[in-house]
């Protein structure tokens, strides 16, 4: 007699195990090029580098602008925030001295035992002097009704005061809420320029430009020697040959976002540094110079003219005639001496 043997069960985990494994594996193929079509960063050449960064840095130059003009605000509502508050304190200072002055008055009638005038007049040795008496307590009466109205008006003006101190405490916050968003942007950009760079050698960042100390000898070390005095003669008047005098001056020192010196600029800093050493106050960004002066041609530029680029106005330098001009570029490369046709020109004004 045959013997019937039970069928054996196929192990449903294990069926799994190896479905797992040979997904893991296909997967793994395809993840380190087995199948040929591996998905690496690509290579990108020096040159494709260089063009990135300058990308990566004109964003972050645009964030940077962003910042002065928020940092600008925030100073500015926080001065008048400080001014309200001042004048807050001091009508606070008035008011309790107004509040004492009427409690001295209240007090004084409380020990009076406040008589009735009729009685005051029957128990009075001296009627006439009681009336007169009487006259120049209602005088009083009158000077202390004017003496309340006067601590209302002060307590209505201190509270208007505390509302407007709130809408700048608000708006404060909100430009602060800005920087930090800007901050974060600026870092980011350049974060990412750094580790493109970091591809380089030191020999390939030099040929590209993105050394500063190639920057310094090679551009600002040869225009120190371009004779700034010419430049400055002729600048329009005295003003705008003191801010060139001082571009020149400052040529070798490192670009640092948010800077206006005396020792480090962004471009838009520079520039509102330049100016002011010549005696000129200047808006904090390039998309406020812009607007600080008269707008000339390129063809109509002088030593001094605000030379502005890209078309959200986010770069700008000082001219300092033959078609150059100087500026603080980023990060990468020290205050210089530059031609107008490295960055796309969008235009030009006279301060002064």
């Amino acid at each position: 007699m045959a013997a019937h043997r039970k069928p054996r069960q196929r192990s449903t985990g294990g069926s799994k195990a190896r479905t797992a494994a040979t997904i893991a594996l296909a997967g793994a193929a395809t993840a380190t090029g087995f199948d040929g079509t591996g998905h690496a960063e690509p290579q990108l050449s020096p040159a494709q580098i260089k063009a990135k960064v300058d990308e990566l840095y004109q964003e972050a130059e645009v964030a940077t602008e962003k910042y002065n003009g928020a940092k600008e605000k925030a100073e500015a509502a926080g001065q008048r925030l400080k001014d309200l508050q001042d004048q807050a304190a001091r009508k606070e200072e008035r008011l309790n001295s107004a509040r004492d002055a009427l409690g001295s008055v209240a007090a004084a009638q409380y020990r009076a035992g406040g008589l009735d005038p009729a009685v005051q007049l029957a128990l009075s040795d001296d009627p006439d002097r009681y009336l007169e008496n009487a006259e120049f307590v209602e005088r009083t009466g009158n000077r202390q009704n004017a003496a309340v109205a006067d601590v209302r008006r002060q307590l209505r003006e201190i509270e208007q005061l505390r509302g407007a101190a709130h809408i700048e405490l608000t708006s404060l916050k909100s430009r602060q809420t800005e920087l930090k968003q800007h901050k974060k942007t600026i870092t980011g950009k350049l974060g990412s320029a750094r580790q493109l760079l970091s591809r380089l050698g030191v020999q390939e960042r030099s040929r590209l430009g993105s050394s500063p100390d190639r920057a310094s000898r090679s551009t600002g070390a040869r225009d120190t020697l371009a004779a700034p005095g010419s430049a400055s003669a002729q600048a329009p008047n005295s003003r705008a040959a003191a801010a060139v005098s001082y571009a020149y001056q400052k040529l070798g020192s490192p670009y640092v976002w948010g800077a206006t010196g005396p020792n480090a600029f962004d471009c838009s800093g520079l520039v509102q540094a330049a100016y002011r050493a010549a005696g000129v106050s200047l808006p904090r960004t390039t998309y406020s110079q812009i607007a600080a002066g008269r707008r000339v041609s390129r063809d109509e530029l002088l030593p001094g003219d605000l030379v502005f680029f890209y078309a959200g106005i986010s770069h700008v330098g000082i001219y300092v005639g033959n078609g150059r001009m100087i500026h603080a570029p980023n990060p990468s490369a020290p205050v210089r001496v530059a031609p107008l046709d490295e960055m796309p020109f969008a235009g030009a004004t006279r301060v002064v």
